[in-house]
């Protein structure tokens, strides 16, 4: 699998690579070279033979490598965090929970080229081809105990859009209560889980992500989606770069949660509700109402026929369809 990706990233410049040079730099035979072509086209990567000539890539690859993603991070944010680049795993949130078993340390950040059995919330699967996306999950302390833990998965979607808004894209939504929408398509979905018990002050939580880059077609997926390539094209999106990126935004909106709360989020994450003003029905309950935002303690408020404004703190709100 090692020798594949080496592979792959000789391939990279999009020029034509002998074989016989391929396996001077792999160290291995000219059949071996093959074979790894053979394999790296069964994981998806297109890659043209051309006779007496070599190999080619077809189409640029966006490979994950960990030197790049820490030369993104400042010094300060290398010495806080423990950074895992993997090519494969069931699920970056479960890779995290069984690696990070301590209190204490650095947050561990785990990122996976692919996913086996990714988790959406409510148990869906997250569908995670290879190469395509950007799958990580951070490891992380939160002081306060439960109590404190109101709204974090809205904390992160701020931090999400944050950084999404800093690459230059506009028109940004956030939907209750995790998931990152263009224009009415999602783009990024948020899991957060928690981890062990409350135990010295802190309670140790999981908070995955899922972001749309180079996804261009998937099966399996009933709703509108995007992906960073599709809304700014133009643009040479590297997943590298994105994941620095992601990683400051959120340990940044992770610090300042654990100093000043969820109020310091609640505004910022109001200016980009997807819901605000919209006809809703709360999917558990039957309750049904316009959306007005969220509460302090990040539950959705509905204001109901009665001017009321009720909360919805479970569930899941989805829009109500016109008559």
């Amino acid at each position: 699998m090692m020798k594949t990706k080496v592979l792959v990233s000789l391939l990279a410049d999009g020029a034509v690579h002998s074989g016989e040079s391929l396996a001077q730099q792999l160290g291995i035979s000219r059949t071996a070279v093959w074979k790894q072509v053979r394999r790296a086209m069964d994981q998806g990567v297109q890659i043209e033979t051309l006779k007496g000539k070599g190999y080619r890539l077809v189409e640029r690859v966006d490979l994950l490598e960990r030197g790049q993603i820490e030369s993104g991070l400042t010094e300060t944010l290398r010495s806080q965090l423990e950074l895992l680049v993997l090519d494969q795993v069931d699920s970056t949130n479960a890779e995290v929970m069984r690696r990070r078993s301590k209190l204490g340390g650095p947050s561990l950040v785990c990122i996976a080229d692919s996913q086996s059995a990714g988790r959406g919330r409510r148990g869906r699967v997250w569908q995670s081809p290879r190469g395509e996306n950007l799958y990580i999950s951070f490891g992380l302390g939160i002081q306060g105990g439960f109590a404190a833990l109101d709204g974090l998965s809205l904390v992160f979607g701020v931090a999400l859009a944050d950084m999404l808004v800093a690459e230059g894209v506009d028109d940004i939504q956030l939907k209750w209560p995790n998931d990152v929408y263009w224009q009415g398509r999602k783009l990024a979905g948020i899991l957060i889980e928690l981890q062990g018990e409350f135990q010295e002050g802190e309670v140790q939580v999981v908070a995955g992500m899922g972001m749309n880059v180079h996804m261009r077609s998937v099966d399996g997926v009933d709703q509108p989606w995007v992906s960073l390539s599709q809304l700014m094209p133009e643009r040479r999106w590297s997943r590298n770069d994105i994941a620095a990126q992601l990683i400051a935004s959120v340990l940044s909106a992770h610090a300042d949660f654990q100093q000043r709360g969820f109020a310091a989020f609640r505004e910022r994450w109001m200016a980009r509700d997807m819901f605000a003003g919209k006809s809703l029905i709360a999917t558990q309950g039957g309750l049904e109402g316009t959306g007005r935002g969220i509460a302090a303690d990040g539950s959705y408020l509905l204001e109901v026929s009665s001017g009321e404004l009720m909360p919805v703190r479970a569930g899941e709100i989805s829009l109500r369809v016109a008559s």
